[in-house]
């Protein structure tokens, strides 16, 4: 048996997308959540994600054309081995999600557009963005 992290793996093992899941240590997939937020166009909505991303493991990002707000915070149904404490009745979207190619392969935040993981990185966004960024009211 190899172990990985928490887990113990029978070296004969094939990772396959059915298997991947008890090769990975940290259930990276299981420990934020991402949801989709409207384009933000003006100074006052680059304002607000400002204060968004303020708090603790709030960060931004850009994929494929859409804004997203991701917020660090584990499932309350990881088990201390990783596994899924309501895997038989985990909600849909645990259900219909793909780990294909997942955070096991490689950080997703790479493969962004633009990502933005705290205050500073979007203000120079924004100062770039807009050439009057300081100058208020909106």
């Amino acid at each position: 048996m190899a172990k990985t992290g928490k887990r113990r793996i029978p070296v004969e093992v094939e990772m396959t997308p059915e298997t991947k899941c008890g090769f990975c240590t940290n259930t990276r997939c299981c420990t934020y959540i991402s949801q989709e937020i409207d384009t933000p166009r003006s100074k006052e909505d680059f304002d607000f994600l400002l204060w968004q991303i303020s708090h603790s493991g709030v960060r931004v990002y850009k994929d494929e054309g859409s804004w997203y707000l991701l917020v660090e915070n584990a499932c309350t149904h990881i088990q201390p081995d990783g596994r899924c404490g309501i895997y038989e009745d985990r909600p849909q979207i645990c259900r219909d999600y793909s780990n294909d190619y997942c955070e096991f392969d490689a950080p997703a935040e790479d493969g962004f557009e633009l990502y933005f993981d705290g205050y500073e990185s979007l203000l120079k966004y924004c100062r770039k963005r807009f050439k009057r960024w300081g100058q208020r009211p909106y």
